[in-house]
């Protein structure tokens, strides 16, 4: 292939986020010409930088929104300088197709402008089903869904070809999006093995005590996070555990607020929260663990999303603890226990059962490792990336 793309993200910085850079070096190997818009973000603060040739282009953004104005001024920012900044690649380096990940769904208006006046393609990449996400974040419909819905018809509307994480998400596409089947892509989030290597585990992570249970992940309303803490007051109070040891990596907008809950709880000796760290302190965080989880809450949301820690836990051949999902319980399979719906004992349990069963974790975590070997890992993921390319090209 030698088209050039245009990748634009709004949430994360890359090459942090882990799929948009897995996809823009795979694309980039296929022989195109690869440039990226996305926010700065800690450790990522240079504006113009190449990287394994590919150039991003950065830009600042309000603090992550929380409420009505703060969504709005974010989502205002990221658009005025995905815009800018559009017409500086277009100039200096030129591309035949924007590549838009969300959340959110406003990214079809830069593709309807390129197509309308550039005859530019438009791929939509589906990374979350933001109206689902919106009842998980607010608890209710209302005007603000009913945007979520437009913005999410348009997309699809707009969109030449799209990309779904899961089948779940391909048939919104179809269903509610009213794409054609043929248009519409699986390519899951499968880890890429050269990254996820084993490494020594870092044993003063578990604080002295025998076990550590690890977690994953971006830390908002949606992730069940005051699940977990409340999990960990069951197993050190009622279950009276005190050698167990909880680490839990990544930030957000939850961060402060779960260390605030954790003390109210009286666990906060018991967790350790990290905040975002490089690949090599999660992975080492992650070979250090006895179990991990994901405590993800039961919502439409989560019942259809693909969860990456899920596919990152079992690469690293760790049993894993889980509410019962539909997408989860597809990734997983026997490489996890299922929880009962939002039943935080049953969970803790569960966690319980597999920290005091060595057998049973290692059977679990050796079933996640194959099914990631031979079946989940980008490398067969990546076929059907360059399909998706060969369609909106042709």
């Amino acid at each position: 292939m030698k088209s050039s793309v245009l990748i634009i993200v709004e949430n994360l910085p890359c090459p942090f986020d882990r799929r948009v850079w897995q996809e823009a070096t795979s694309l980039r190997g296929a022989g195109m010409r690869v440039s990226i818009i996305c926010p700065t973000g800690k450790g990522y603060e240079l504006y113009r930088e190449d990287i394994n040739g590919i150039s991003i282009y950065r830009h600042e953004l309000p603090a992550e929104g929380s409420g009505l104005l703060g969504y709005l001024r974010e989502y205002s920012a990221a658009l005025y300088w995905q815009f800018r900044l559009s017409f500086k690649v277009l100039r200096e380096r030129g591309f035949d197709v924007i590549h838009a990940c969300n959340p959110p769904d406003n990214i079809f208006i830069i593709g309807l402008f390129y197509k309308w006046f550039f005859r530019k393609k438009f791929l939509f990449d589906h990374h979350d089903i933001n109206p689902e996400l919106y009842i998980a974040k607010f608890g209710r419909k209302g005007f603000f869904y009913r945007v979520m819905l437009f913005w999410e018809r348009w997309t699809f509307w707009a969109a030449d070809v799209s990309i779904a994480t899961n089948e779940s998400y391909k048939q919104i596409a179809i269903k509610r999006g009213g794409m054609d089947p043929d248009k519409v892509f699986v390519v899951r989030s499968g880890p890429n093995l050269k990254r996820l290597n084993k490494v020594p585990p870092r044993l003063e992570l578990k604080k002295g005590r025998n076990f550590l249970v690890g977690y994953v992940g971006v830390m908002g309303k949606q992730e069940g996070l005051d699940h977990l803490l409340r999990m960990v007051s069951y197993i050190v109070y009622e279950k009276r555990r005190q050698d167990i040891q909880f680490v839990l990596i990544g930030g957000g907008t939850e961060l402060e607020n779960m260390k605030t809950y954790a003390l109210k709880l009286g666990v906060e000796e018991y967790v350790t929260f990290t905040g975002r760290v490089p690949d090599k302190d999660l992975l080492s965080a992650l070979c250090s663990s006895h179990v991990c989880v994901n405590p993800d809450v039961a919502n439409e949301m989560n019942d259809k999303s693909t969860m990456n820690k899920i596919m990152e836990y079992m690469a690293m051949g760790k049993p894993i603890v889980q509410y019962d999902l539909t997408e989860g319980r597809f990734s997983a399979r026997q490489s996890s226990l299922y929880a009962k719906k939002n039943n935080e004992i049953d969970f803790a349990e569960k966690i319980l059962q597999l920290l005091d069963d060595p057998k049973k974790r290692k059977m679990m975590g050796e079933f996640g490792w194959h099914r990631i070997q031979k079946k989940l890992n980008w490398e067969y993921e990546l076929p059907k990336l360059l399909n998706a390319y060969q369609k909106i090209l042709t």
